[in-house]
């Protein structure tokens, strides 16, 4: 199949560019055009759940009251001093009318929350009019100019929900284009010293620009039927630029193989790489897809966004590298080395070839030690995950200095606790205030709760306020939570408790309640992926069993950095003590996809040798040896594409990037260059075994080479004597 689609494109190569060439044209002007359809908020509260109808319920029968900006006024004199109330007041009245639905100050309220505890300090709480999110973050980056704007000798930092949210989109915004700018002449240096040749290099990223411009058309097409984060785009350019740079590396090395075969014409090489090395991407893309298809089971927006914009741009990546790049190298054929910058010696490139042949067969000589040495290694750098706490986005996500993340800390540090966060529990369905009051008190006597305050009563709905002196992402505070959701409410009536600290109670128990689901669904998708890539169903359960020991690794790593702050000076962030539980979610959709590219490139190789030579010990030494220079090249590529996410300022989009490129550095030397093969070597024969239906069926409808031989082995069975192990 492969081998005629190649032929078929080979045949038709200035129509595919004409066509790409359109795509890409068009992507340039209507994709583009993505950023200003995107949603502005980060979409990491649960859907359906208890706090996020406490929330409905608050704007439909009291109005809402959220603090969508927080604007910090500090002086030298007292906010007691007439002065200083004027020249607050002034500024305030100086907003645009229109564009503010509420705000509440010290002088409106006379709450003491509102005010710091050497009251040199006071903010003033901002709703902005507008019928949803976006409307909101509209008006406010109309007037966010004026909103620091005050005289009387006073300073204004701004923070809030949309004010923090609004800072955290600009400087992703500004991240991506650093990012991009930073790895583009790094990959091109790379891909030249690679592939010795500029043309050769400039193919990949060639096909990179077309994955994320093709993406973007996605993206901004989904716009039109759902609301997408503005993270997408996050997703979107990393992973279009590795992806592309791991396929066209695959393919390019493939073909410039093929087109030096004596007597092979290009039409005959493309066959042979689209046989081949193609056939590996389109098993290695549809598996990435529905890894990251996974996340579009969770009820968060932001991983919702994340897997849209991950599954159009692998498929998109996908078929540019199954179209566009076989057009373009039937153009070029031996031209592919053209404008050569070195003249690498085959004798060199064999000799590497080599180095990875000996290494697969020191491996495989102890196989057991190193099967040992290895999962060991992996357990002891996931241990930290033991003592993983979990938190929600915030303004401490920005970099120190920030005015959002200073206006955070300083109403953490100087206000009282709990002035903008506190657990609030609103009671619907009574208008007996007497029963209200005794509920009131039933949650004022929690352990743990030192007041509750009736801050809003409208009608038979009722919201109380419970304040308390623990950190808001600590496990005590969700503890909080579950304690007060167990009081019952007054008779007759319903109560639903929400706040920050009950949205990541419950962000925790929807990723809790669909993560098996998720498990299910990826895992069984990939199994069957694989099967149908290799005929065998011990290498599938023996991929995904290494990957998500891999995965747990990577995640220890991640909590030791991110968690414990460990390398923060070096990585310029502040650790926080809690990371937001969406994020390892994203972490697990892309990287279990990531890694089976590199799993499904070797056990190509591996399994097109041992269709040949019908031995496992050959066959894995040939594989590696094939495939090893190649794999370590993707992965270094990668990381460069993915470390250069690690220098945002925004934390999360840093630990993003630091955790997937230590999880394909792992991936592609612990796992791939000693892992891979000592087990397979313990194994021996059974790594191909299927029972007779399923081998009958591999036979009938696998995804198999077109001229490949028959298997030598496809059904031995799961008893068959293993190779000897020295």
């Amino acid at each position: 199949m492969f081998d005629r689609w190649g032929r078929w494109v080979h045949r038709r190569r200035r129509w595919v560019l004409a066509i790409a060439g359109a795509a890409l044209v068009f992507g340039g002007v209507w994709g583009t055009a993505v950023f200003g359809a995107l949603g502005g908020g980060g979409g990491f509260d649960e859907a359906g759940s208890e706090s996020a109808k406490a929330a409905q319920v608050v704007e439909r029968d009291l109005g809402r009251d959220a603090a969508d900006v927080v604007i910090l006024y500090q002086g030298r004199t007292s906010v007691d001093d007439p002065g200083y109330r004027t020249a607050v007041e002034q500024a305030l009245a100086g907003l645009p009318k229109d564009k503010i639905a509420g705000t509440a100050t010290f002088w409106t309220t006379h709450s003491p929350q509102l005010v710091s505890k050497d009251r040199t300090a006071t903010y003033a709480v901002l709703q902005l009019a507008g019928a949803d999110d976006g409307a909101r973050s509209d008006n406010y980056k109309l007037i966010k100019d004026d909103l620091t704007k005050v005289g009387g000798g006073l300073t204004a930092k701004v923070g809030g929900n949309v004010g923090t949210g609004n800072a955290i989109n600009s400087r992703v915004s500004s991240d991506i284009a650093r990012a991009e700018g930073l790895a583009m002449p790094v990959l091109l240096i790379l891909l030249v010293l690679i592939f010795g040749g500029l043309v050769s290099a400039s193919l990949p990223l060639l096909i990179g620009g077309f994955a994320i411009l093709g993406s973007f058309t996605a993206l901004h097409a989904l716009t039109y039927v759902t609301d997408v984060s503005i993270f997408a785009v996050n997703i979107t350019t990393f992973l279009g630029l590795g992806l592309a740079i791991d396929y066209g590396l695959f393919m390019v090395s493939r073909f410039r193989e093929e087109v030096r075969r004596e007597g092979a014409s290009v039409e005959d090489a493309l066959a042979a790489t689209m046989a081949t090395a193609g056939r590996t991407v389109a098993v290695s893309g549809v598996t990435v897809a529905v890894s990251l298809s996974g996340l579009l089971l969770f009820n968060q927006n932001f991983l919702v966004s994340m897997g849209y914009g991950g599954i159009a741009t692998v498929l998109v990546c996908m078929a540019g590298a199954l179209t566009v790049l076989p057009a373009l190298l039937a153009v070029l054929g031996p031209k592919v080395d053209a404008l050569s910058v070195r003249r690498r010696k085959r004798s060199a490139a064999r000799e590497q070839g080599r180095l990875w042949g000996r290494l697969a067969h020191s491996v495989m000589r102890r196989p057991i030690g190193y099967v040992v040495a290895t999962v060991a290694l992996l357990l002891a750098l996931g241990s930290p995950l033991l003592h993983i706490n979990w938190g929600g986005v915030d303004a401490n996500a920005l970099p120190k200095g920030a005015d959002a993340r200073v206006v955070s800390e300083t109403l953490e540090s100087q206000f009282p606790r709990n002035g903008t966060s506190p657990i609030e529990a609103i009671v619907t369905g009574t208008a007996d205030q007497a029963a209200v009051q005794a509920y009131g008190a039933r949650l004022a006597a929690v352990p743990g709760i030192t007041s509750a305050t009736v801050t809003g009563s409208k009608g038979d709905t009722t919201r109380i306020a419970l304040r308390h002196d623990a950190d808001p992402n600590s496990d005590r505070a969700r503890s909080l939570v579950k304690s007060v959701r167990d009081v019952p409410p007054p008779p007759g009536a319903q109560s639903h408790v929400g706040g920050v600290t009950a949205e990541v109670v419950d962000q925790l128990g929807g990723i809790g309640s669909t993560l098996p689901w998720l498990a299910l669904f990826v895992g069984g998708a990939t199994f069957i992926l694989l099967f149908l890539a290799f005929g065998s169903v011990v290498l599938p359960l023996k991929a995904i069993a290494m990957n998500m020991l891999s995965l747990s690794a990577t995640f220890g790593v991640v909590a030791w950095i991110f968690l414990d702050g460990h390398l923060s000076g070096l990585l310029d962030f502040t650790a926080t003590g809690a990371i937001s539980p969406a994020m390892p979610i994203l972490m697990l959709a892309m990287l279990f996809g990531i890694s089976m590219d590199y799993e499904v490139f070797l056990l190509s190789r591996v399994r097109e040798q041992y269709d040949l030579t019908g031995d496992t010990t050959t066959a894995v030494a040939a594989g590696v040896q094939r495939t090893g220079s190649i794999i370590t090249s993707a992965a270094l590529l990668f990381i460069v594409v993915i470390g250069a996410f690690s220098t945002s300022g925004v934390s999360f989009i840093k630990m993003v990037g630091v955790g997937m490129a230590v999880a394909i550095l792992l991936d592609a030397t612990v796992v791939r260059a000693l892992l891979v093969p000592a087990t397979m070597r313990l194994l021996g024969r059974a790594n191909w075994w299927a029972p007779g239906p399923l081998a009958r069926l591999y036979r009938r409808y696998g995804i198999r080479e077109g001229d490949a031989p028959a298997p030598a082995s496809p059904s031995a069975p799961p008893s068959a004597p293993l190779e000897p192990v020295s």
